[in-house]
């Protein structure tokens, strides 16, 4: 069925319908040549915009650093901490922080954000949990804990267009259930919060052609800021 679920993320048709993750991505970059991908991870969805011609990824957790370089998902790698590195204004068309925002503090969140809007050209990119969703520590690393919540209101206010991903909230476990994230598509039922998980999925899946459209009762917020 992961295989399944790997065709129905990748095709631009039902991406388009069920407005997944790498669906959104790619719509939003589409007129973007350069990125700078803030905490990338082992394995960032930027991985598919094949129209980026120049990307940065900047992950402080050196396993994940080095299972990107491996895949060359990006031009160029920082080994840093996102909140120790400065670049000049307007030094890429985007800035993407795919799931970064909930794992920094409320205050350092909105710092970077700030840098994040100076250093782009065009937009910046933001998928993040709809509200507080515990995470523990995962794969060792302790950069994985979740330290706050983001709610629609408040991205709104800084300027954000937001839209659901994921589904409804409801349908999810209260607490993360992933314990490594280099697992892939192997997570992708372990946070339903019901049973059977691979039905409680479809019907999430089929729940999110509603909930992009109420970005409050979605378990993910897609946030985009355009300049």
């Amino acid at each position: 069925m992961t295989g399944l679920i790997d065709y129905f993320y990748h095709s631009r048709f039902l991406g388009g319908v069920f407005h997944t993750l790498i669906y959104c991505l790619k719509r939003e970059l589409g007129d973007c040549r350069s990125v700078l991908d803030l905490g990338c991870g082992p394995s960032s969805p930027l991985q598919y915009c094949k129209n980026v011609k120049y990307s940065v990824g900047v992950e402080a957790f050196n396993p994940y650093l080095k299972e990107s370089v491996n895949k060359k998902i990006h031009n160029e790698y920082i080994e840093k901490k996102i909140e120790e590195i400065d670049f000049p204004e307007k030094s890429f068309d985007a800035v993407i922080m795919i799931e970064v925002l909930e794992h920094l503090t409320k205050q350092a969140g909105y710092k970077i954000l700030k840098k994040a809007e100076k250093w782009a050209r065009k937009k910046v990119v933001i998928s993040t949990p709809n509200g507080f969703f515990p995470m523990r520590k995962v794969d060792g690393n302790d950069g994985q804990r979740h330290l706050s919540g983001w709610k629609v209101n408040e991205l709104i206010r800084k300027g954000y267009d937001c839209n659901g991903l994921a589904g409804f909230k409801v349908f999810y476990c209260q607490e993360n259930q992933v314990e490594s994230l280099s697992k892939g598509s192997e997570n992708t039922f372990l946070n339903m919060r019901f049973k059977p998980r691979k039905i409680m999925y479809i019907i999430t899946a089929f729940g999110q052609i509603l909930a992009y459209h109420f970005p409050r009762y979605s378990f993910e917020i897609f946030a985009v800021k355009k300049k």
